[in-house]
């Protein structure tokens, strides 16, 4: 599937509509389509935070997974929070704690965090739905 920068997102948000009218209220399905859909609404109306989704999704989408890059490898979250404490990190950045990955959020006054974020070797393989 070819990555479109420029995605509508209150048309991804029919679409979801629609698949999540197929669910019983109640059920993981309608769980996760309601989560998806308050995520693209978090965002949708203020362009910052859509535009930061939209590079957030085409680094995660293949093939353009292929782009992320691990700035940092850490053996321990200790050793990650010192480099994080170090001045060094930049927000945006990924990295490698323990086998896990993270990203560096900018919290602005409060400094910067780590945040999970899975890396595309932790998510499983994509192929047919059996």
């Amino acid at each position: 599937m070819k990555y479109n920068k420029n995605f509508d997102a209150d048309s991804v948000l029919r679409t979801v509509e629609a698949m999540n009218k197929h669910h019983p209220e109640g059920t993981p399905e309608d769980e996760a389509l309601r989560v998806c859909a308050a995520a693209l609404l978090f965002v949708r109306d203020d362009i910052q935070k859509l535009e930061q989704f939209r590079e957030f999704f085409r680094k995660i989408t293949t093939p353009a997974i292929e782009g992320i890059k691990v700035a940092h490898t850490f053996a321990s979250r200790d050793e990650a929070d010192a480099w994080l404490a170090s001045g060094a990190a930049r927000d945006g950045q990924l990295v490698r704690i323990a086998g896990q990955g993270f990203t560096v959020i900018d919290l602005g006054p409060k400094g910067l965090k780590l945040v999970r974020i899975p890396l595309p070797e932790e998510l499983p393989p994509h192929g047919p739905k059996k």
